[in-house]
């Protein structure tokens, strides 16, 4: 175990989402919800516990719908835990379904402004660091017209660079390289390696190869539990070994 501080601390982390059968089902649990239950639970995450210490690279890894992006949500507070406990210490760049907040009404330069204040920076740190998340996100004059107008590499381009320049202590990322042409994308990777060098990293990636050259660790996440912890070479041929059979 790393002797420096933990910047991630899980603990028995636990998630239910609940289903209705019947469109009129979530008014009933509402009104009479003390007395029935209306609904069935469905746990995406059940008693996940680890620790992230600062300066570590760690990969997480599992099939679509074993609770990846669930995790990575409660751990940014977009989502609560139905149990345990977490701890997150420092700001976070949450590269997570990149700008699926933006308002299309406005233009990628107004969305950046509210994106970077949302994320921490102050007014003065917004005026000094706008340009050049505008040269990051490189979409040219197209960063001053309506966001509605933009592609879906667009979108990702401005919300990636946003995170890029919020001095982050910790960087969250799902699946940020799925989107945007192949020289946005080993631009992502770049920033993301350069970033593993200094600051704590939890990575969700498809791309096994990524999270091996990359990451200082691998968790492997398996209907919602932790199916292993460990050393990326080992879990990951591990992982590869059951999609296989």
């Amino acid at each position: 175990m790393s002797s420096n501080p933990v910047m991630i601390t899980a603990q028995g982390l636990a998630k239910a989402f609940q289903l209705y059968a019947h469109q009129n089902d979530q008014l009933k649990q509402i009104l009479f919800g003390s007395w029935q239950r209306y609904y069935r639970e469905k746990w995406v995450l059940n008693d996940v516990t680890f620790e992230i210490s600062q300066g570590e690279c760690v990969g997480l890894i599992g099939r679509n719908g074993a609770g990846k992006t669930t995790l990575l949500q409660v751990l940014c507070g977009i989502t609560r835990p139905t149990r345990g406990q977490f701890y997150v210490g420092g700001r976070i760049a949450p590269i997570l379904a990149l700008g699926s907040a933006f308002d299309g009404l406005l233009t990628g330069r107004e969305n950046a402004r509210i994106g970077a204040a949302i994320l921490g920076l102050s007014r003065r740190e917004v005026d000094a660091c706008i340009e050049d998340i505008k040269s990051f996100a490189d979409i040219g004059a197209a960063f001053e017209e309506p966001m509605r107008t933009y592609s879906s590499g667009m979108v990702a381009r401005v919300a990636f660079a946003i995170c890029v320049f919020v001095k982050a202590d910790i960087l969250i990322v799902d699946e940020a390289l799925s989107v945007g042409d192949e020289t946005f994308q080993k631009k992502c990777e770049a920033y993301i390696a350069d970033f593993a060098k200094t600051g704590t990293s939890l990575i969700v990636s498809h791309s096994l190869d990524f999270i091996c050259e990359l990451c200082t660790r691998v968790i492997w996440l398996e209907n919602g539990v932790v199916k292993a912890d460990g050393d990326p070479a080992e879990v990951v041929a591990a992982y590869r070994q059951a999609m296989a059979a």
